[in-house]
C-alpha cells in the first residue's frame, strides 16, 4: 500500500511540473531542444545520454567567453552553489563546483572536479576527475548562424550519478534539471551585460 502511495505522488508531481511547463505562452518560441535517454552502464547501474540546442542572438565570440568564464558559472546556472578555477595550464583547466541535486522534497549536495579542454572557438569538453558521479562527460559545441550572426549551442552529455535516482521518473526528473540548466545557460548568453 506505501509503495502504492508513493507512485501516485510522484505521478502527482511529475504532472504538477508538466502543467507548470505548458503554462509557456503559446506565442514563445521554442528555442529549446532536448532528448535524454536513460541506458544501461557496464556496472549495471544506469546512465543518462543528454542531448539539448538552443540558438542565441550572442555571436559565437560573446558565447565563448561566458562559457569559459567559469568563475562565474553558479551566476547563471541553477542550483549550482560555486565553480572555480583550481588550475589552468594552456587549453586545459581543471575547475571544482559545488551545487545541489533535488528530487521531489530531497537535496543532495554534489562536489565535482572536472577537466576542461577547450578547443577554441567552438568545442568545450569536460570530463570527471573527482566527485559524486561515476561518469560524467559533457561537450559545448558552438556552431555560428550565418543569417543571424548568432550561435547555435549543442550540449551532449553522458551522466551516472553515485546516488540513487529512482528508475520510474529518474529520467523525467533529469529532463527537467538539464531543461532548466539548458534555459538559464541560454538566457544568459543573450544577455549584453
Amino acid at each position: 500500500m506505501m509503495i502504492r502511495i508513493l507512485l501516485v505522488l510522484l505521478l502527482c508531481c511529475t504532472a504538477q511540473v508538466r502543467a507548470e511547463e505548458d503554462l509557456t505562452p503559446a506565442s514563445a518560441p521554442q528555442v529549446l531542444e532536448l532528448q535524454v535517454d536513460r541506458i544501461d552502464a557496464v556496472d549495471g547501474g544506469k546512465m543518462y545520454q543528454i542531448e539539448s540546442s538552443g540558438t542565441v542572438a550572442a555571436s559565437p565570440a560573446a558565447v565563448w567567453r561566458i562559457l569559459t568564464d567559469y568563475n562565474h558559472m553558479a551566476d547563471y546556472v541553477p542550483d549550482m552553489k560555486s565553480a572555480r578555477v583550481v588550475a589552468r595550464t594552456g587549453d586545459k583547466v581543471i575547475i571544482e563546483q559545488h551545487g545541489a541535486a533535488r528530487l521531489l522534497f530531497f537535496s543532495r549536495d554534489i562536489r565535482l572536479v572536472v577537466q576542461v579542454h577547450e578547443q577554441a572557438p567552438n568545442k568545450i569538453d569536460v570530463s570527471l576527475v573527482d566527485g559524486d558521479m561515476k561518469v560524467y562527460r559533457c561537450r559545448w559545441e558552438l556552431t555560428p548562424v550565418a543569417a543571424t550572426g548568432g550561435t547555435r549551442i549543442l550540449y551532449s552529455a553522458t551522466i551516472e550519478p553515485k546516488f540513487y535516482v529512482p528508475g520510474l521518473v529518474g529520467a523525467s526528473l533529469v529532463r527537467k534539471d538539464i531543461a532548466k540548466m539548458m534555459k538559464a545557460v541560454l538566457a544568459r548568453l543573450d544577455r549584453t551585460d
